[in-house]
């Protein structure tokens, strides 16, 4: 994905409050071996690019004045009533370095699970992303979890995700959380059992 920006001379509360006005976006980039830039960016364009959710896990390319430099989204804010974005911070990606970043999960498969299936139990995401470490090449838009074999009462964890290649998870040492389990509801298992 590609952001059009321009380099931002003008710093302060009133000068951003003047570019909001005037139907751009304040940011920075930061890191790398460069020094942080000031920039602006085209509000609209913004606003409906952070709706996309590659947007916010993929390695996007900033045009800056006609350069243009790798990526990530770091964060952003937004105003606190009105659907208007404030600020963006972009940080610069080193195609040498890992990145630790947080990637959405897709769950798959969830209709056939047995659990789902055969015992009319329902899926509880536990987790929605999973954080990650890797070069900037093999940064995937999302992991997919297959929920295909998972039973009523169990659960499925981060050790049984296939990760992507080049792909390491982010965890403390012997930690391996639940990522989805199945439950059945109260209701569901006493009619059974009554049966």
């Amino acid at each position: 994905m590609e952001v059009i920006a321009n380099k931002r001379d003008v710093q302060g509360k009133g000068a951003s409050r003047r570019l909001r006005r005037s139907g751009k976006t304040p940011g920075v980039v930061y890191g790398g071996n460069q020094p942080a830039m000031n920039i602006e960016l085209d509000h609209n364009a913004v606003f409906y690019a952070l709706k996309r959710e590659a947007f916010h896990s993929s390695v996007l390319t900033l045009d800056i004045d006609g350069a243009k430099e790798s990526v990530l989204l770091r964060d952003y804010v937004m105003h606190p009533f009105r659907m208007e974005v404030q600020h963006l911070d972009f940080q610069r990606v080193d195609k040498t370095h890992k990145l630790h970043v947080s990637v959405p999960l897709h769950f798959i498969n969830a209709d056939v699970a047995p659990g789902v299936k055969l015992s009319g139990g329902n899926v509880s995401h536990i987790m929605t992303e999973l954080n990650i470490a890797c070069l900037a090449d093999s940064l995937p838009e999302f992991i997919e979890v297959d929920l295909a074999k998972l039973e009523a009462g169990h659960s499925i964890h981060v050790a049984d995700i296939k990760m992507p290649a080049g792909v390491e998870v982010v965890l403390h040492k012997g930690e391996n959380p639940p990522v989805a389990t199945i439950v059945v509801p109260r209701g569901a298992a006493t009619e059974e059992s009554a049966a």
